[in-house]
């Protein structure tokens, strides 16, 4: 009886089913699935046309190929796909029913921005995960994956004019392409390509592969830097690309070409090839929502052609024209997002007004030993207005060091505990906490308060006719202080209360709660302050700012605060001038800082931390 011969496309699919649940070792085949391609060349070529070396690929690579052929080997013969041992058939048992052959595979549609990046041609297995990792889930997330730079091999050079140390492309014919050994299991690709100038030697170390897949006569153009070696030129590991005959749409070489944020085991080639693939199935998916005049007249480009040009600007020019279109979209949202949750605020509610005004404190200014500047005054009147009323103020008050907020921040509470109700100041750190609850203290009393550890103290402060309790909450405190502030807090006791986080934790109750004040407001998070102000009914909200942000970008980033500006230093006050210096220039900065010293004046430096910190995104002091 002649034994009938095995199916080499049902082997095949067999073989590669296994190899890819075993992650793909080319182990699964004696001698390796090489060895089982040769000896059945002719019934497999049909789907070996585009086939590198096996044990060439990459695992990577062997995941695309394999999901490329199981599909052509299906759709050749699927009677044979996955092959079942046949049911032995006795006299009590019937043969089991012929299973029909599968269905083709409807083709699939045409991309979509919403599709799952899997669905990208390339995407191989192991890369959409780390594509997810970088929150890369749709194919649409893609387009908004920005290059953090540009190389620009847009320039090609005729080989006679290459420059050993520096960045530059060339298209040339490929002469030849080999595999060499660099030593132990270490296998690279050795090309030579021409021009009507000149040859040059390429290597592309690690990559073997490379020689079964470039072939002579083939255009490619080459990016890289060149090196000398033995007196001759060479290209060490460059981006290359074959060219198809146009030039126009390289993805490589030839032009300005984007470089990723990328993760482990995800590299720019892959990445490249993948947004891409997007841009050129999806980008006129993108809809333009901003009208033409306003595009018009504040000189912007399309939407569609700002993220392409994004990714592969025609220049430096088109790229910084793509930049300040994505910027303007995202100011632009920002701002509609301020502005909507400002609305929202005074439209969800009545607050507390307080009534009072600035005449009423007049005792209160002439008692303190300075004189107000006026644009302390006119933020005071600023303050006074929006307080007055029952919607809740929400103002940024800013000023530099020592241009007086605290005085002004202090008035406005004293106005609070004047008219019957209580106030709270939050600070970042029980330091910065400590020390407003000693300077709002000194500031409301005739006689100086020392840190002697109290936490409730008593005032009589000028104008106000019943004394004024000003309590300090830190999270430090012992169980028994806290629990003490809480009672006092909660019958109404404490006035003015002065704290760190502590304040927003829940057994935290300030029944007379008017006015919140929040110091170095950007330190805190959205819900931190919100937090705080839940503990009265709809408080004003007043938040202090040191930092130097223009009145033009504060108002865009605080869009739903408005902005008051102390712009005048207190008489004898030095005026304060603020600069920025880049990481890379740090010893120029602290080369000023001795010239300042051994001229005999003072100099500080802050740092942002003395350890390591998790939770802050900041380097150590040391």
């Amino acid at each position: 009886m002649a034994v009938s011969r095995p199916n080499p496309k049902e082997t095949l699919y067999r073989i590669l089913i296994r190899e890819r649940s075993k992650g793909f070792p080319d182990t699964i085949v004696m001698g390796g699935l090489d060895r089982f391609l040769e000896r059945f060349v002719d019934e497999l070529q049909p789907f070996l046309r585009n086939h590198l070396s096996y044990r060439d690929m990459t695992p990577d690579q062997r995941e695309s190929w394999i999901d490329e052929t199981l599909p052509k080997i299906r759709g050749a013969n699927p009677a044979t796909v996955e092959p079942r041992r046949a049911p032995v058939v006795t006299q009590k048992t019937k043969p089991a029913p012929r299973k029909s052959a599968p269905r083709k595979a409807k083709p699939a549609g045409p991309l979509k921005l919403t599709d799952d990046v899997s669905k990208l041609k390339g995407a191989a297995r192991q890369t959409v995960p780390r594509l997810k990792r970088m929150g890369i889930e749709r194919v649409g997330d893609l387009l908004y994956h920005f290059p953090t730079r540009h190389n620009d091999y847009g320039n090609a050079r005729k080989i006679s004019q290459l420059e050993p140390g520096i960045e530059q492309t060339i298209v040339a014919t490929l002469w030849e392409a080999s595999e060499t050994s660099m030593g132990p299991r270490r296998k690279s690709t050795q090309a030579v390509l021409g021009d009507e100038t000149g040859n040059v030697r390429v290597m592309w170390f690690n990559q073997p592969w490379l020689a079964k897949t470039l072939k002579p006569g083939m255009r490619v153009a080459i990016s890289g830097k060149v090196n000398v070696f033995r007196g001759n030129m060479v290209f060490e590991s460059p981006e290359h690309e074959v060219l198809d005959g146009s030039q126009g749409n390289m993805v490589h070489t030839g032009r300005m070409v984007p470089v990723y944020p990328a993760t482990d085991g995800l590299y720019q080639r892959s990445i490249r090839n993948l947004v891409k693939q997007a841009l050129d199935t999806c980008i006129r998916q993108i809809e333009e929502y901003v009208p033409d005049d306003v595009l018009k007249r504040n000189g912007l480009a399309g939407l569609r052609d700002a993220i392409y040009q994004m990714h592969y600007p025609d220049s430096e020019d088109e790229r910084r024209a793509a930049r300040k279109r994505l910027a303007f979209d995202e100011l632009f949202i920002l701002q509609l997002a301020v502005m909507t949750q400002k609305r929202l605020w005074k439209e969800s509610g009545e607050g507390t007004a307080i009534r009072s005004g600035v005449d009423m404190l007049e005792p209160f200014f002439d008692a303190l030993p300075f004189e107000l500047t006026g644009a302390q005054y006119r933020v005071l009147d600023e303050m006074f207005t929006d307080i007055r009323s029952t919607k809740p103020m929400r103002r940024m008050l800013q000023g530099d060091v020592g241009s007086g907020k605290t005085v002004v921040a202090a008035a406005a509470m004293l106005a609070a505990v004047q008219a019957g109700h209580q106030a709270a100041l939050m600070a970042p750190t029980e330091i910065l906490a400590e020390q407003h609850f000693l300077t709002i203290c000194n500031l409301l009393s005739e006689t100086e308060l020392e840190a002697d550890g109290k936490y409730v103290v008593t005032l009589n402060v000028a104008g106000i006719e019943e004394s004024v309790v000003i309590g300090l909450l830190l999270g430090s405190h012992r169980k028994r202080v806290k629990d003490d502030i809480y009672a006092m807090l909660g019958a109404g006791a404490i006035d003015l209360i002065i704290g760190t986080h502590a304040l927003i934790q829940s057994p935290v109750d300030i029944p007379k709660l008017a006015l919140v004040v929040v110091d170095e407001q950007h330190r805190f998070g959205v819900m931190q302050r919100a937090s705080l102000s839940e503990k009265g009914a709809r408080p004003h909200v007043l938040a202090m700012s040191a930092t130097p942000i223009p009145r033009s970008l504060a108002l865009t980033v605080y869009g739903d605060l408005d902005v008051s500006v102390i712009d005048e230093m207190p008489p004898g006050r030095e005026s304060i001038r603020t600069r920025w210096v880049q990481s890379d220039r740090r010893d120029a900065a602290y080369g000023f800082v001795r010239k300042e010293v051994e001229a005999g004046r003072q100099a500080f430096i802050v740092c942002p931390l003395i350890e390591e910190s998790e939770a802050i995104q900041s380097r150590a002091a040391v």
